[in-house]
């Protein structure tokens, strides 16, 4: 299933997309209320879908799945092994792959749906970046979960636009965090595919693209960590919860890698496309 958070006026819509291209809504207040009802939630999608009322998109705005986190966004770094060469490569040095994941996190201020606009902040950065990544979000929390089992912990996949301040991540210690996280670099969507609908989430392609032109092509099964080890690793002595969301790192063909570097400016219009799940369109301004 395919469920999506929209807004009616100012009022938050929960409802499952049909087939074409209707929805049905949910009798949830919030993504996060429908995660937390598990099974007993998913039951109700599926039953809603089946007998409707459906209605149009008309008059609806499409928001972020979980357009308000419960808390920030888990995301890995380096967690394709071609894109750690070209970063790497890109200041001279050699890549050393990492041992253990790589993780830092995005505020949850910096959460947008499909369409929203990209802020340029052009007080606060020069170097406004692209990265597609497949997004995970976790159905039952649980803590030191094994990956042999993790998958199970999943509730469904989206798609993350991990926008990135090049020259703010450098400029603060080379830590992650601040250049992550500015208003409006998490684009998120465009809706939330069911577990049930991915079977293998190490099986999909992904790819980005700015003003039509492809920047990034790669294949999530590149990953150095899958979804089973990452949720292994962050979960081992810290408590995962259901709605949390983790963000599993980006191919090559990032901008500040490319000879000469390339960055976003207003005007352009940035797509980010994984397999099954749609594509997330966002322009900058």
């Amino acid at each position: 299933m395919r469920l999506i958070t929209c807004f009616e006026d100012s009022r938050p819509v929960v409802a499952v997309l049909a087939g074409d291209g209707s929805l049905v809504p949910l009798p949830f207040g919030s993504m996060l209320e429908l995660i937390a009802a598990g099974e007993r939630g998913l039951q109700a999608a599926r039953a809603a879908l089946a007998r409707g009322p459906r209605r149009s998109m008309a008059g609806l705005r499409l928001a972020a799945p979980i357009p308000e986190p419960r808390r920030n966004v888990f995301c890995l770094g380096w967690n394709y092994a071609d894109h750690g060469k070209e970063a790497a490569a890109s200041r001279g040095k050699e890549l050393k792959l990492p041992e253990r994941p790589v993780f830092f996190t995005k505020v949850t201020t910096a959460v947008i749906g499909p369409d929203a606009p990209i802020p340029s902040h052009p007080e606060a950065t020069g170097q406004l970046d692209w990265e597609v990544e497949l997004g995970v979000v976790l159905g039952t929390g649980g803590v030191n979960i094994p990956r042999e089992q993790a998958l199970e912990h999943v509730f469904g996949y989206t798609i993350i636009d991990d926008i990135s301040a090049r020259d703010v991540q450098t400029g603060h210690g080379g830590q992650f965090f601040k250049g992550k996280s500015l208003d409006g670099t998490c684009p998120m969507g465009p809706w939330l595919v069911t577990r049930d609908e991915v079977p293998d989430p190490q099986a999909l392609r992904l790819a980005c693209r700015v003003n039509g032109v492809t920047k990034q092509e790669g294949h999530t099964g590149q990953m150095i960590f899958d979804v089973p080890a990452t949720i292994e690793w962050l979960s081992k002595g810290m408590t995962l919860l259901p709605g949390d969301i983790i963000a599993t790192g980006t191919p090559a063909g990032v901008g500040f890698a490319r000879n000469p570097p390339e960055f976003l400016k207003p005007g352009d219009v940035v797509e980010c496309e994984v397999e099954g799940l749609g594509v997330l369109r966002n322009p900058v301004v």
